[in-house]
């Protein structure tokens, strides 16, 4: 203990420097000098307060910060251990999502180079599980600095979420109502799909059908299904909602929407063996954007949401932790799929 306390007075005449500065650099250069080791006890805070003399708030303070950073962990009526040697790390960030789609590895990757090598990310995916779900936060409860987490949009998920403060969780992608201090940066689904496809429906209405891919119990929202429900019964089109793929069920005058790429890919993969030519033969609407999307098959049409602005955003929060409440906007990219 005496040489870790050795490391916070030689910090005590450095006027620029906090209180609780002068502590968390104390410890983190005890860190790095190999004074103290990853399975470390650090010495509690009324130990701390009287061998230092700092106010207990100032310790609280400063063992915090650690514990953002992911160098400290503490244990229920044991005290503070030192997890982590990453001490070039300002803070340790939790990131919470469906999957590993596409366009979430877009969001991700965003994220990342948004937030720098200061910031370190783990990644975690609940799969629209709530089991997991629950799992997932149990095993990371009071582990991070802040928590940036794509919810299922349950009503048992919510004191979950509340167990967080508010200054450390950013939602992200789903909505999810909560007290107006959490923050969100999220898409809207159901009107905006339909707009979208009002905005479509000379094109949709060349085709005999209009087929939604779309499997109830999955990370698929199911505003999108309301919206496509709404839309073909306001515009009187025949369709059909199917859950699952089957090789060779495409129909020649019929439109495919699929909201996920697996579904997507075995479309385009199908209508090529079959030689149906994408855009007169059969349509195409996909949702959720990439580059992919852009060039198969001449371009597929989508409605998606920008996902590096909504990263972009999200790493803004990270950074500052102002409130924000924001829907991110979602665009009709239209090419040669219809």
């Amino acid at each position: 203990m005496q040489s870790l306390l050795e490391k916070i007075y030689a910090l005590q005449d450095i006027h620029t420097i906090s209180k609780h500065e002068q502590i968390v650099l104390g410890i983190i250069d005890a860190i790095d000098s190999g004074i103290i080791k990853v399975g470390d006890k650090l010495p509690s805070i009324n130990e701390m307060v009287t061998e230092v003399g700092y106010a207990r708030k100032t310790f609280v303070k400063a063992y915090t910060e650690l514990k953002e950073r992911g160098l400290v962990e503490s244990k229920n009526l044991k005290g503070y251990y030192i997890i982590s040697k990453e001490t070039k790390v300002t803070l340790k960030v939790a990131l919470i999502l469906f999957a590993f789609h596409s366009f979430q590895e877009d969001f991700y990757n965003t994220f990342r180079k948004e937030l720098g090598k200061k910031y370190h990310i783990d990644i975690f995916f609940h799969h629209n599980n709530i089991t997991l779900f629950k799992t997932i936060m149990d095993n990371i409860s009071r582990k991070y600095g802040m928590y940036v987490i794509a919810p299922i949009q349950e009503k048992e998920i919510i004191p979950l979420m509340k167990n967080i403060p508010s200054d450390r969780l950013l939602l992200v992608d789903r909505y999810l109502k909560m007290p107006k201090d959490y923050s969100y940066i999220a898409q809207e689904f159901e009107k905006i799909t339909y707009d979208k496809l009002v905005e479509l429906v000379t094109q949709i209405k060349k085709y005999d059908k209009f087929v939604l891919f779309f499997k109830a119990n999955t990370d698929l929202p199911p505003d999108i299904l309301h919206a496509f429900n709404r839309f073909v019964k306001d515009y009187n089109i025949k369709h059909e909602i199917i859950e699952n793929y089957e090789s060779n069920m495409l129909k020649k005058g019929t439109v495919y929407f699929s909201i996920s790429d697996n579904y997507l890919w075995q479309v385009l993969k199908d209508a090529r063996k079959m030689e149906y030519r994408i855009g007169s033969d059969i349509g195409i609407i996909a949702h959720d954007d990439n580059i992919v999307k852009e060039i198969a098959f001449g371009g597929i049409t989508t409605i998606s949401t920008d996902f590096e602005m909504m990263a972009k955003k999200a790493a803004v929060f990270v950074k500052e932790r102002a409130t924000i409440h924001e829907i991110i906007p979602t665009y009709l990219r239209e090419r040669n799929s219809l």
